[in-house]
């Protein structure tokens, strides 16, 4: 991007300058090809063991762009009457300036209401680490102003490090044909500050979902009936609302989905699943201020792959939510 070392400056002076400075979590489109970011309930909810992994290319055309991974595993286990997760984060923020790492173990409570219904509790234990790259900063007292930056900085590094604990929790309320749940990320507001002397609290992140799915026709010996799955999604976080309105349109393996998140961009995506094995692709087009053109819009892939079981449940069923 144009004139982004001198971004970089203006970022990084009110960091510095700030007491109190606040951060938000990175954000995937395929929201249920990557169930335990999401919410900590879903460990467990396919039944057998579950394998996703996720990456994400936020911005592109941006020198300074966003990109994050995640891998997860989580499975149903019938002697604790749960499910157990373990979900794998990295996020690097200014082509590697920012780099953010988390590990998180989560374990989830089935409570059967009835035959069809079924509410689950989840909670989520991690550690991040987060490393600041004093080398790829630039600042104010390195500019001249006529050739640009040619100076070396008077500033030294001042604690770019930092490793803290995140508590997270959910619930989840499923049937044959509705699901909807809430979760709380952060609830222990964890310091990541890697600045010494400044105090950066994680704010809390809302979460509340829910969908349906709706079969149109019968299902036959050749093949399932086209479902439509409308979905919608909001999340909150210190001052920032998103609310993510879509659905889905599944026929055997494919699916093809289209979702609006409010002045920020249209999402399309696309993906196969054959019970085993998923495939996914999303392309969100900017529609912000920031436009299509300048950011490149954002490319999320996805892989999943589901063990089957050796001998399912017959006490608790699955969920009927979408792949991705």
């Amino acid at each position: 991007m144009k004139n982004n070392k001198y971004l970089l400056v203006i970022v990084f002076s009110v960091l510095f300058c700030l007491q109190d400075v606040f951060g938000q979590d990175p954000t995937f489109t395929q929201f249920y090809a990557n169930p335990l970011y999401l919410n900590p309930a879903f460990a467990g909810t396919a039944r057998c063991a579950r394998f996703n992994a996720n990456y994400r290319n936020q911005w592109p055309n941006l020198s300074a762009n966003y990109v994050t991974y995640s891998a997860s595993y989580d499975q149903f286990f019938e002697g604790i009457s749960g499910g157990i997760g373990v979900l794998m984060t990295h996020d690097q923020q200014g082509s590697g300036t920012i780099n953010t790492s988390m590990l998180g173990l989560v374990y989830s409570y089935h409570l059967k209401v009835s035959r069809k219904s079924s509410l689950i509790f989840g909670v989520r234990a991690a550690w991040y680490q987060k490393f600041l790259d004093w080398d790829k900063l630039t600042f104010g007292d390195m500019i001249d102003p006529r050739r640009g930056f040619i100076y070396a900085t008077g500033d030294v590094p001042r604690g770019p490090s930092r490793g803290f604990f995140d508590a997270s929790a959910g619930a989840l309320f499923f049937n044959q044909y509705f699901f909807a749940g809430v979760a709380v990320h952060h609830l222990n507001m964890p310091d990541e500050s890697i600045i010494k002397g400044v105090k950066s609290r994680l704010p809390m992140r809302y979460t509340a979902h829910a969908g349906a799915e709706i079969k149109l026709g019968a299902a036959s010996k050749y093949a399932n009936p086209v479902s439509i799955m409308p979905n919608v999604i909001f999340q909150y976080q210190q001052g920032f609302m998103e609310i993510n309105v879509g659905t889905y349109i599944k026929y055997n393996i494919f699916t093809a989905g289209a979702w609006f998140r409010n002045k920020d961009a249209f999402i399309l995506t696309m993906g196969l699943n054959t019970g085993g094995f998923r495939l996914g692709y999303s392309y969100d087009v900017t529609v912000s201020k920031l436009n299509n053109n300048n950011s490149g819009g954002s490319h999320e892939v996805s892989l999943g792959y589901t063990i089957p079981c050796k001998k399912k449940s017959k006490q608790w069923r699955t969920i009927s939510c979408p792949s991705f």
